[in-house]
């Protein structure tokens, strides 16, 4: 065994080299092989020169005219000039010589494709498959792989990366790969079967485990999706992709503790991630925990502040908890990066309106509106707002243009009784109580919720009771 290879070897091509100058000024009576000249050649190629590459290989050639090796080595450096139609003459001569030669089909794929042939491309390497068995038909899958993927033939890319598969089920690219185009391509089934066959060749496979995990949870049985990322764990333990998508899973089934413990094995794995935050913070958020939820949105938020959407969730943790100005607070921050998004300013409405600061609710309502026309929350919102601020007359405008945005929603029927009701005219209000009971009665609940006082008159009670008898409110 050699100690210093790398040193010998740099003094095995600089002496190349010598000889290479000799015999191109005609110094000395050098003589140089075949595998020198490609060696030389590869020298000029690594280090990016290519003329010097390429008049190392036709010098080469000048010596061995027959030799396809170093034909192709030139074709090679002519691809890369962008000398395609010469590339392929050179490569049709090299095929005279060794029609075997696996980089023939792929430097000229990568020339036809060039040309924007990839009809010929892909005819190219279909014929060349049946020539090659082993790691070469292997190599051509997934050159051919590329071919369909650059021309946006997504199926025929899964088609290739399973027929991979199904000829060496423990290649780790195609499995990497295939689980990328299962999910774009949605060939979810067809994946679960593949994977099932690899388990049974190779059950300690913890990327196949992994990839039919995630195919099961394609088609949402995160329960089977999650049994397979336990397996793949059990494998690797350290696997923390599987961790990452499991704690996904368990979000989906509403699972948030167990959510937890998995996305917090994430964070010992790998360097933390916003993302990872984030979910842990929705976690605990819907487990009530509203502390926690904001300990980790604002580790995400930490980790980039010009992400709106984490300051708005921190609101949203203290509007549970009804401490309305540490929301306002944050609300702010995050419409000092993205005024208009409706949510937030439904947030800040409500917000104001709970301080009892109306004409300001009144005003975030309003930007609602404008942005998001048909959406009844951000009628119901306003009309809840003028409401509570006793502008009657302002409901009951509101309440006609809101039938007329929504396509007639029923529950701004029951708000134009609240506001008729409100204004002395208890005839017209109790027109618009019976229009909201024929088309939703169990809306009601609502109207009651605002101006309970409603009941004590006994027009409103039968009216409510005589449609009670055939729905149930």
């Amino acid at each position: 065994m050699r100690e210093h290879p790398y040193s010998e070897d740099r003094e095995e091509i600089n002496e190349l080299l010598v000889q290479y100058e000799n015999l191109k000024t005609g110094r000395g009576h050098s003589f140089l092989e075949e595998e020198a000249f490609e060696r030389i050649i590869d020298y000029f190629d690594e280090r990016d020169d290519l003329p010097g590459a390429l008049e190392a290989a036709e010098t080469g050639l000048e010596y061995f005219p027959y030799s396809s090796q170093l034909l192709i080595k030139k074709a090679d450096i002519l691809l890369a000039t962008r000398k395609y139609h010469e590339a392929l003459e050179v490569l049709e001569h090299a095929e005279l010589f060794d029609s075997q030669d696996i980089n023939l089909f792929i430097l000229k794929t990568d020339a036809y494709l060039a040309l924007d042939q990839q009809e010929k491309a892909v005819q190219l390497l279909e014929d060349a498959l049946q020539l090659f068995t082993g790691e070469e038909r292997i190599d051509l899958l997934f050159e051919l792989s590329d071919v369909y993927d650059d021309y946006e033939e997504f199926d025929k890319v899964f088609d290739c990366l399973k027929m991979i598969l199904q000829e060496e089920p423990g290649n780790e690219e195609a499995l990497y790969k295939i689980c990328f185009w299962t999910d774009f391509t949605g060939r979810n089934e067809e994946s679960i079967k593949l994977h099932l066959q690899i388990i049974d060749e190779q059950p300690f496979n913890e990327l196949a485990w992994f990839n039919l995990a995630a195919s099961y949870q394609g088609i949402k049985l995160y329960e089977k999706a999650i049994d397979a990322y336990q397996y793949a764990i059990v494998i690797d333990e350290k696997f923390d992709y599987a961790y990452r998508n499991m704690g996904d899973a368990y979000i989906r089934l509403r699972k948030y503790k167990e959510a937890i413990e998995a996305l917090e094995k994430v964070l010992e794995l790998t360097r933390p991630e916003e993302v990872i935050y984030e979910a842990i913070g929705h976690c605990y958020h819907r487990l009530g925990n509203f502390a926690q939820a904001r300990i980790h949105y604002r580790k995400a938020s930490h980790m980039n502040p010009e992400d709106s959407k984490l300051y708005y969730k921190i609101a949203a943790t203290y509007i549970s908890e009804q401490q309305w100005d540490n929301a306002v607070k944050n609300l702010d921050s995050a419409m000092r990066l993205q005024k208009s998004v409706p949510e937030y300013n439904l947030a800040m409405g409500q917000c104001k309106m709970e301080q009892e600061k109306y004409k300001e609710a009144i005003q975030y309502f309003s930007v609602v509106i404008r942005s998001k026309a048909k959406n009844v929350a951000g009628w119901e919102a306003l009309i809840r707002c003028l409401f509570k601020a006793g502008f009657y007359e302002e409901v009951l405008e509101q309440c006609r243009a809101a039938l007329k945005a929504t396509d007639e929603k029923p529950l701004f029927y029951f708000y134009a009784c609240a506001g008729y009701f409100s204004l002395g005219m208890p005839k017209e209000a109790l027109l618009y109580l019976e229009h909201g009971m024929e088309k939703a009665p169990k809306l009601v609940k609502k109207i009651l919720e605002l101006m309970p006082a409603m009941l004590q008159n006994n027009q409103v009670v039968d009216l409510i009771a005589r449609y009670k008898k055939g729905h149930k409110i």
